[in-house]
């Protein structure tokens, strides 16, 4: 992803002051870019994004499964007055999927007799599973049903079954289904490479500065 976003960003006019490989950030490089854009490791990511907010430098973040905090960075970005977007995934093509995904439990909630359920497909580097992606997806479907007890991987429980596969070579599938004993119905959602997922964080990046607090793709694409 980091060479990537570093060629789509050069190919958009950008200048690329700093780079970060060795999982040491240097906060005085940073602090000479307009933006930070953070694709590193779960058990990195609020470490990296909280100093790189402290020291004033508006991050755009797409690391996954470090979530749990993401609440106290929030707090911090507000704090600072420095503009923050997360997102599970910045792909155009997947933030539309999270829009239609929504749009479409809120018309299957009234259909009792179809279950919705997620699978997800990454390569075999994906470190975090189920994908942060899919439990975006999940949180849209959970809108429209409180019955159910949160997203799960355990297909035995009673909330919304999320399952995952891995293998290579696959930049991201998504499919929200929903059966029924006579039919399914899908929505899905496939990358064919990485190129939508930088594009949307050079497009947020480009969109952030100025920005105050926490924000997110759909205030990035106006959806």
């Amino acid at each position: 992803m980091g060479k990537t976003i570093e060629r789509i960003a050069k190919d958009r006019g950008h200048t690329i002051v700093y780079i970060n490989n060795d999982g040491s950030l240097n906060v005085e490089q940073a602090k000479l870019a307009d933006v930070a854009i953070e694709f590193t490791q779960p058990d990195a990511a609020a470490d990296n994004i909280t100093e790189l907010l402290t020291a004033g430098v508006p991050v755009v973040s797409g690391t996954t499964g470090w979530l749990e905090a993401k609440n106290k960075v929030d707090q911090i970005a507000s704090s600072q007055a420095v503009g923050f977007v997360y997102a599970s995934n910045f792909s155009l093509g997947v933030n539309l999927f999270f829009a239609f995904n929504e749009k479409l439990a809120s018309m299957m909630n009234e259909y009792k007799n179809y279950q919705p359920r997620i699978h997800e497909i990454h390569h075999t580097g994906k470190k975090d599973e189920p994908s942060g992606t899919a439990i975006t997806a999940a949180e849209g479907i959970l809108k429209a049903y409180p019955a159910l007890d949160g997203w799960t991987m355990d297909s035995e429980s009673k909330g919304l079954t999320i399952s995952a596969e891995r293998m290579d070579p696959y930049f991201g599938t998504h499919i929200v289904s929903y059966d029924s004993s006579i039919d399914t119905i899908e929505l899905k959602h496939e990358a064919h490479s990485r190129d939508g997922f930088a594009l949307g964080a050079v497009i947020a990046a480009e969109w952030l500065p100025g920005k105050k607090g926490p924000q997110n793709m759909k205030d990035v694409l106006g959806l």
